[in-house]
């Protein structure tokens, strides 16, 4: 996959993978004109191509010749918090957590749809170039307000414990990006809870009884089964 968007002022889009079918799908997927597309083929040039080329988000398989996925994750974490999507056939939940407690942004499982790989792109980079979560965040009839600690639906403020609103306020501030239980287990109540994922789950219950019109059928905070919760973002 050749630098097929040369423009320098496009978001640069580097995707690790050594399958030419997908490197294939990946180009026609991307060629929207948004970015400019650049590839690796496996663990070591991805590494040194995060290096040279800077790139504003990476799309990364986990089944590289060379090294495991995870590993690359890794390496880039230690120097860089560019956006990063695993593309991967692995299903199991323990790969899902293992990568984004790794350091990932988000995991799609192939096969995955055009149209959700090109949303996941645009949360991540739009995420990355925020330098502060916005003031307030706003989406259907759900408004936080972050510096005046006030939630809003359908017109009328929601009173939350202290608990319930920090955990709010951490999805508010990674709108769009998967959250396992453990990074909001140890965000919120500590490495002590680490263990305790049913404390997790009172309280998003709690929470989503509050803020969605249906608790049972939720539009805003979003389950990842086995993984963790994603806050909705309309990018």
């Amino acid at each position: 996959m050749p630098n097929e968007k040369p423009n320098a002022n496009l978001p640069r889009i580097l995707v690790v993978d050594d399958e030419v079918a997908i490197q294939r799908f990946l180009r026609t997927a991307l060629d929207t004109g948004e970015f400019s597309l650049h590839q690796a083929e496996n663990g070591h040039a991805a590494l040194a191509a995060a290096v040279a080329l800077k790139p504003d988000a990476i799309l990364l398989d986990l089944g590289l010749p060379d090294m495991d996925g995870v590993e690359v994750i890794r390496r880039i974490r230690e120097w860089s918090q560019v956006p990063i999507i695993v593309l991967s056939v692995r299903e199991r939940e323990d790969d899902k957590v293992q990568a984004l407690d790794t350091g990932a942004d988000d995991y799609l499982t192939k096969p995955f749809g055009i149209a959700e790989l090109l949303a996941r792109i645009r949360v991540v980079l739009r995420r990355s170039v925020q330098q502060a979560p916005e003031p307030v965040y706003t989406i259907d009839d759900l408004e936080v307000d972050l510096t005046r600690r006030r939630v809003v639906v359908r017109g009328d403020e929601v009173q939350l414990t202290p608990t319930e609103y920090d955990l709010l306020r951490l999805l508010v501030t990674h709108a769009g990006k998967v959250l396992t239980h453990g990074q909001i287990l140890r965000q919120i109540w500590g490495v002590a809870y680490m263990e305790q994922p049913h404390v997790l789950r009172v309280n998003i219950s709690n929470l989503r009884h509050k803020i969605e019109a249906d608790a049972s059928r939720p539009r805003y905070i979003l389950t990842e089964p086995g993984v963790g919760y994603r806050l909705r973002a309309d990018f």
